[in-house]
């Protein structure tokens, strides 16, 4: 019977049985990434390098972009790689990375998510104090806050989590590792049991943030309701539905991966949970902000005819000087 000493690797769940359905896998997996690479790329240069896009919401959705990227990035790269060379190996330390990035990304990103929450709240429901109230200053430290949460909790799980005595094996019934998915290796039912405090203890906090964010908008969609001008209603609605959608996305799936019971635990619907809040919503993120946001679609479309621009000029220029 295998320990955690002895553990050198883990072997990751195989998405197809056949080679045909493993490089169908790859390109899917290889679309919906490189979507995510450009959607979030897009947003992040955008806001970066549009001086009208250096307002609160805009800090907070270029943070929420470098989260989806990371977050994306530690997952489907692995995935794609063992689709692709028909392996299902990934090292211990590789396992314990992804674990740690994962927990930091997808923390802080539902940290950062609470907080655009607030920053809807003050900018319709108190928009004459949104200047001093979300002052620079003040949105770096809330977006501090929630990189810091989430290297927090990821620091606490995945060293709670690799620290249990493994016996069941090393077969991680998963694309790529979760902690749940590890747990059910362990031998230890004290260890165990403490891991599982430590994650009812986040979703307890979790649940907290969640009241939070209904009760911001609860008064945010008061405060629409009583506005006069249609024009103003239907832009408030289009900055806070994107948000409560991709909020809601996360946290229905993201709360049944990690607390469900084992015994309606089964490797599909496991599968399906944690792609729907792993890989959906870094890859709808984008689509989603950018198409109900005039602002942004005019810096992208902007943006996008700058380098196209430069690159169409950019062989005359070069045979000019020649």
């Amino acid at each position: 019977m295998a320990n955690s000493s002895s553990i050198s690797e883990f072997l990751l769940l195989a998405l197809a049985d056949t080679r045909q359905l493993q490089l169908l896998h790859f390109w899917l997996l290889l679309g919906i990434y490189l979507a995510a690479l450009l959607g979030n790329g897009l947003i992040s240069t955008a806001v970066a390098c549009d001086h009208r896009l250096h307002t609160p919401m805009y800090f907070f959705l270029l943070n929420l972009a470098l989260l989806d990227l990371g977050c994306i990035s530690t997952t489907l790269p692995k995935a794609m790689a063992n689709a692709l060379w028909h392996t299902r190996h990934i090292s211990y330390a590789g396992c314990a990375a992804q674990v740690f990035f994962f927990v930091f990304f997808i923390s802080a990103e539902y940290s950062l998510l609470t907080v655009m929450s607030y920053d809807r709240y003050v900018a319709i429901c108190k928009p004459l104090h949104y200047g001093t109230l979300l002052g620079s200053r003040a949105c770096a430290t809330m977006a501090a806050a929630a990189w810091g949460t989430g290297l927090l909790y990821s620091l606490l799980h995945t060293a709670n989590t690799f620290s249990l005595p493994l016996c069941q094996g090393n077969a991680v019934a998963h694309f790529f590792c979760e902690i749940p998915q590890i747990l059910k290796l362990s031998c230890s039912e004290s260890e165990f049991l403490r891991e599982l405090g430590l994650l009812s203890t986040s979703a307890f906090i979790g649940v907290g943030c969640f009241v939070f964010i209904v009760v911001s908008y609860m008064q945010i969609f008061r405060a629409v309701l009583r506005m006069q001008s249609e024009q103003g209603r239907h832009k408030a609605f289009s900055t806070c539905l994107p948000h409560l959608a991709v909020l809601s996305l996360l946290i229905s799936s993201g709360f049944f991966a990690y607390l469900k019971p084992y015994s309606i635990s089964s490797p599909s619907l496991d599968l399906v949970v944690s792609f729907l809040y792993s890989v959906v919503p870094p890859a709808v993120n984008p689509l989603i902000y950018s198409m109900r946001n005039q602002e942004l679609k005019d810096a992208l479309w902007k943006l996008m005819t700058k380098y196209i621009w430069k690159a169409m000029n950019c062989p005359s220029l070069s045979l000019h000087v020649l």
